[in-house]
């Protein structure tokens, strides 16, 4: 397949040579199904931008251009939101329809087939996402918890694989600890493997059972899209890793030649739904601790700027 130099946008498609400098795995708001609803969680549109804008405000004078929400459908996923934050900031955002796992998916998808599930999902990336005009860049599937891919999660995965296939966007994993089911539906489904980003390859919990050789060796990229989840943290989240820890097994990876199958991001919530988010971590530790890190292990310019433009608009861009 060839690439065509274009992303889709919640503010529309654009070149992809646009982006600029990319945080690949990022949510303006997460929650599980129904925290909307609880009033115990529920916030005002003035509250959420309250804690949203300055985020990404410093997030683009720092010299991010793009954000991508890697919020599936049914987990806050607000694209007039987003169409209004992108308009305010400046920062292009990219929004995926897909799922984070089976698990959060509401009956009406859970019970649905793989037909209809690829047909959602290429309604989202080729017509639009509910009325709003905007069309998704990227697929999200993910693995449920407890670990291993459920039947529903096969199911996502095999909708995903098709309807990339059929538009030219490319997926985006949530976990890789069960990669061999994940590589198969795909390899099945003609889907180069290089269009799929096996993500939170370097989270505390699965880092070590997650076959990140496996995976190269098929041809798929790695998601180190955790960093700022530290132990460190006064309040650490069950997924948190020591800072040093992580930092050794990303520049293991980057030192064994992988520099072209890896991206990286902090997988922040700008303004988490349902629950209160980990304070002290946000988006903008990219800039702010991971950069300044690499640097000082030596890390150049090049290698940083491969990893969060060139990698990053080579996935994103579509394919014909």
């Amino acid at each position: 397949m060839n690439k065509l130099s274009k992303v889709n946008t919640v503010l529309g498609t654009i070149p992809v040579e646009e982006l600029g400098f990319v945080a690949i795995h990022e949510h303006i708001g997460y929650g599980m199904p129904g925290s909307e609803l609880d009033t115990k969680w529920w916030k005002a549109p003035e509250v959420r931008y309250e804690e949203t804008v300055p985020k990404l405000r410093k997030f683009h004078e720092y010299g991010g251009g793009t954000f991508v929400d890697a919020t599936g459908i049914c987990n806050g996923r607000d694209i007039p939101y987003y169409q209004s934050l992108s308009e305010k900031t400046g920062v292009n955002i990219i929004a995926c329809t897909g799922f984070v796992g089976g698990d959060t998916a509401l009956p009406h998808f859970a019970q649905a087939s793989v037909d209809y599930l690829t047909k959602v999902f290429i309604h989202e990336i080729t017509v639009g996402i509910t009325g709003s005009g905007a069309k998704a860049g990227i697929i999200k599937v993910g693995v449920s918890r407890g670990g291993r891919m459920t039947e529903l999660d096969k199911r996502i995965y095999r909708a995903a694989a098709r309807a990339a296939v059929a538009t030219g966007v490319p997926v985006m994993t949530h976990l890789a600890i069960d990669a061999e089911p994940a590589i198969a539906i795909f390899q099945e489904e003609g889907l180069d493997l290089d269009r799929v980003l096996f993500g939170h390859v370097d989270d505390g919990v699965n880092h070590a059972q997650t076959p990140t050789e496996r995976i190269l060796e098929v041809g798929g990229r790695l998601g180190f899209d955790t960093f700022g989840y530290e132990t460190e943290l006064p309040d650490p989240p069950f997924w948190a890793r020591p800072r040093k820890d992580r930092m050794d097994h990303f520049l293991r990876t980057l030192a064994a030649g992988h520099v072209d199958k890896v991206l990286a991001s902090a997988d922040a919530n700008c303004s988490p739904l349902g629950w209160p988010g980990v304070k002290g971590h946000t988006i903008n530790y990219i800039f702010e601790v991971l950069i300044p890190d690499l640097q000082r292990n030596d890390i150049d310019e090049e290698t940083i700027n491969q990893i969060f433009v060139d990698n990053a608009h080579d996935f994103l861009a579509m394919q014909a």
